[in-house]
Parts: C-alpha cells; sequence; structure tokens
C-alpha cells in the first residue's frame, strides 16, 4: 500500500483505486482478503467512514464481497474486470486531452508518436 494521498480526487475514491491498484498488479489475487476496514483507518489516517465508502464501492461493483464476520474478499473474475474498466476509460481520460493538447501545439502525427515511443522506453525502465 502507498501512504501517500492527494487533494485531486476524494480520499474515498483513491482508497478504491488503490485496492483496484494491488488487484491489477496481482498483490491481491481472487478470494484474497484485502485490507480491513481499521487497518485502512489506522495507515492512511482518515475517517472510518470514508475507508467505508471507498470499499461499499468495490462491492458494489461486485469486484470484492463480503464474508459476514470474517472480512472482505477479491471476487472472482476481479482482475478482468477492473482491466476491461480501465481500458474502455483510458481513451476518455488520457488520450482525447492529450489528442485536444497535441492540436493545440500543432504536433503531426508522427511527433506524438515520437514522443510516446520515447517516453514509453523511460517508464519501462522504471518499473
Amino acid at each position: 500500500m502507498s501512504k501517500s494521498l492527494d487533494d485531486k480526487k476524494p480520499i474515498f475514491i483513491q482508497i478504491k483505486e488503490v485496492i483496484e491498484d494491488q488487484i491489477i498488479n496481482e498483490q491481491l489475487m481472487e478470494h484474497d482478503q484485502i485490507p480491513s476496514t481499521n487497518k485502512l483507518v489506522q495507515f492512511y489516517k482518515v475517517n472510518h467512514i470514508t475507508v467505508a465508502k471507498g470499499i461499499n464501492l468495490l462491492v458494489e461493483e461486485e469486484i470484492v464481497y463480503k464474508k459476514r464476520g470474517v472480512g472482505m474478499f477479491v471476487a472472482e473474475g476481479a482482475k478482468e474486470k477492473l482491466v476491461h474498466q480501465r481500458r474502455e476509460g483510458f481513451a476518455e481520460e488520457f488520450v482525447i486531452p492529450m489528442l485536444k493538447e497535441a492540436n493545440k501545439l500543432k504536433l503531426s502525427d508522427s511527433e506524438i508518436v515520437k514522443i510516446i515511443e520515447k517516453l514509453k522506453g523511460r517508464v519501462d525502465h522504471e518499473e
């Protein structure tokens, strides 16, 4: 878990996304128990209701399921569902804004591709 939360998004969304990232990155596998609400409250030093709100979104989306009296667990097929959701939103959230900015800067398609290839190499070495 990463301790850094920012002001750009609501905290409950960030907590939800941290758990989603752990599922996508296979730090949490199907049927693994996710950190308890109390553990997340202590770790992030946030309100219990804030954490619960993020976890409840995951339950509503059927990414995690509740075992009464035991805890919350990663649902079957959660990783595939999350990858699909994020791929669907990728163009809207990242590509379209990038292309709008590229148009403002009058960048050609080949210039955009060169920038992406250069940065991809840099990002690949960071991971």
